[in-house]
């Protein structure tokens, strides 16, 4: 009979744990025949202990059969997913979705809602007018197979394992483990069905890993999972030490994901989905290598095909297709627009980008509780970015606000702007891992 405490001390030994004995506990734990306490001694032990590439393979494929899976093996094709480990003003799954299913790569999407300063592709597509995610699952493979491309919300009993213990990990200071946060997102990524994933692990001041260390062996560990059950997975460590891109907001990055689509869009986030999208289009059979995937992404963004992909996707679920070509009538737009100066001359030299997805949050662009309400047409355009010169009184943000008091937001700006006589250039892609 296999003992709950028998483990913990294997695992405290710096033991392997076998394949029948990760698949024992996450079972017993996911129907409550573990306590708390013991599955927090669990996750301490390999907090400080780590896990071997087969536990860790056990480790999230049990977590994956402990609820739902979905099977999308009646959508055509090599279905491609991407994942980001969250950042600000990200608007690249807006931008990638499209793109990726302009070249004929199916992109079954489902995503999830924001929660504090990170927005959610659920909340900003609902800024398009009539745009709904509540479709039956006949309707989204129906929809996939047509447009190559449609989104819903998650399902509410994907990895029920992975919730419980992510509650746990929260309440004992072991969210930072490199295995446990990799067994935690690769299992919902696989549970959703998709062939191929690639990885966008964010890194910098604005990211969960602060460290290129860190953030590359949180992307192997990924990697490592998803080749080891089958699902082609590539990476990518992008920066994320300032915002991506221009737009902190819902319908702002709705309108910078069409300018992006259109070939308008900032430079970072254009590079950023085209090294990202190159990945997906590769991995779902498109182009000889990475660098023709890339050729004909780029074709598609001249040619406006990305573009006609993202307003036939929008009209297939309701939207108003409308809003490709007139974002600033249609979108929700706020009351007031008040401008952030720089007071003096000089070089923007950092910008702190958590502290300014916070300053939108006040703003309503995102949720401070589950229970917050959204204002979809809140948020901030950025106008410099790091590197950029300034003159005194140049406009460095400008505030969508539809509430008239946007003090604190004013003052979140100009702490988190740093201006200096001279600034390091960023990198944005610190790495590829295939």
């Amino acid at each position: 009979m296999v003992r709950m405490v028998d483990l913990i001390e294997k695992k405290q030994k710096k033991e392997a744990l076998t394949t029948a004995e990760v698949q024992w506990m996450i079972q017993a734990f996911t129907a409550d025949e573990i306590p708390d306490y013991q599955m927090s001694a669990m996750l301490m032990a390999i907090y400080f202990n780590g896990m071997t590439e087969e536990e860790l393979r056990d480790l999230t494929m049990a977590m994956v059969e402990s609820g739902d899976q979905i099977d999308l093996s009646e959508i055509k094709g090599t279905k491609v997913d991407k994942h980001s480990t969250g950042g600000v003003g990200d608007t690249t799954t807006l931008v990638l979705a499209p793109l990726v299913a302009s070249v004929g790569v199916p992109v079954p999407k489902m995503s999830g809602r924001g929660l504090g300063h990170t927005g959610g592709t659920l909340d900003k597509l609902e800024s398009i007018t009539g745009f709904h995610i509540e479709i039956t699952e006949d309707e989204f493979t129906a929809l996939v197979n047509k447009n190559k491309l449609a989104l819903v919300g998650q399902t509410g009993n994907l990895t029920p394992a992975d919730k419980k213990i992510y509650a746990l990990r929260d309440v004992t200071s072991t969210v930072g483990s490199i295995p446990l946060i990799a067994s935690s997102i690769m299992s919902k990524k696989i549970a959703s069905g998709a062939d191929a994933m690639v990885l966008d692990v964010k890194v910098g001041t604005g990211a969960f890993m602060k460290s290129i260390k860190e953030a590359e062996k949180l992307a192997q560990t990924m990697v490592n999972i998803g080749n080891s059950v089958g699902r082609d997975t590539m990476a990518v460590i992008s920066d994320m030490s300032q915002p991506l891109g221009e737009a902190i907001g819902n319908a702002l990055e709705v309108k910078e994901a069409i300018a992006t689509l259109k070939g308008e869009g900032p430079a970072d986030l254009t590079e950023l989905s085209l090294v990202l999208g190159s990945q997906m289009a590769y991995l779902g059979g498109v182009g000889a290598d990475l660098a023709e995937a890339r050729r004909l992404l780029e074709e598609n963004i001249q040619n406006g095909k990305a573009l006609e992909k993202f307003k036939v996707f929008i009209e297939a679920q309701g939207g108003n297709p409308e809003v490709i070509d007139r974002p600033d009538e249609l979108l929700p737009k706020a009351a007031y627009q008040v401008e952030v100066k720089a007071e003096r001359a000089g070089v923007v030299s950092a910008m702190e980008a958590e502290e300014l997805g916070i300053a939108g949050m006040l703003l309503g662009a995102g949720r401070e509780t589950v229970d917050s309400e959204l204002d979809l047409a809140a948020g901030l355009m950025l106008h410099k970015k790091i590197g950029d010169k300034v003159a005194a009184g140049d406009v460095l943000v400008t505030i969508y606000s539809n509430k008239e008091e946007v003090t604190p937001s004013i003052e979140k700006i100009q702490e988190n702007i740093t201006i200096s006589d001279q600034a390091a250039p960023v990198q944005l892609i610190h790495e590829i891992i295939h």
